[in-house]
């Protein structure tokens, strides 16, 4: 099976991803922590990278085909699930996004509807849980505008081949994911 998931930042994807990735023992790739995992590099792209995350920008699409490319043939037969390929409440849920500092557990959380139990401290594995750059205030308007403007085409192009599935991501996690699951058993059967 091979999932992919769109949607805006701070919209659950990730979180839907992780569950469907571990429900349907899916490679979970997610751009986003590619990206991020790159930028920390001191290399010629880890700096090309930092310097569009940082101002808000995506990354190109040549780069990012690239990246993701090299990672889809690493994987060979194995299923997968690419995430990441009203702005009011984007931006409220932006700003409430957390994630465990530490890299190895990446935890995410949301100080609107999944909190840590202790505050600033992730429930799996005791790190600290930090707000990311990239979920600021200051760089959450950009983000969305290049959203509008680069990502919500693509969608259009996958509704008009029939391949889009839509679902209202603003409801509880569980019930979200119990209609992904309906969608994808569908499918898979």
């Amino acid at each position: 099976m091979k999932v992919l998931i769109f949607g805006k930042q701070a919209s659950g994807k990730g979180t839907q991803a992780k569950l469907i990735a571990e429900k349907y023992r899916l490679v979970h790739i997610a751009t986003g922590d590619i990206f991020r995992e790159i930028r920390k590099e001191d290399s010629e792209l880890g700096k090309k990278v930092r310097a569009l995350i940082d101002g808000g920008k995506l990354v190109p699409d040549d780069v990012t085909t690239e990246i993701v490319m090299a990672k889809l043939k690493s994987l060979g037969k194995k299923g997968f699930i690419l995430d990441g390929y009203s702005d009011a409440e984007a931006v409220k849920r932006m700003s409430a996004r957390r994630i465990c500092n530490n890299s190895k557990c990446g935890e995410i959380y949301n100080t609107l509807v999944k909190k840590p139990k202790q505050e600033g401290k992730c429930d799996k594995c005791g790190s600290s849980v930090i707000q990311r750059d990239d979920d600021k205030p200051e760089s959450i308007k950009k983000r969305l505008e290049t959203y509008r403007r680069e990502t919500a085409p693509i969608m259009e192009f996958y509704k008009k081949k029939g391949l889009l599935k839509e679902v209202d991501g603003t409801r509880p996690i569980e019930s979200i994911f119990r209609e992904i699951r309906g969608i994808l058993d569908k499918i898979k059967h």
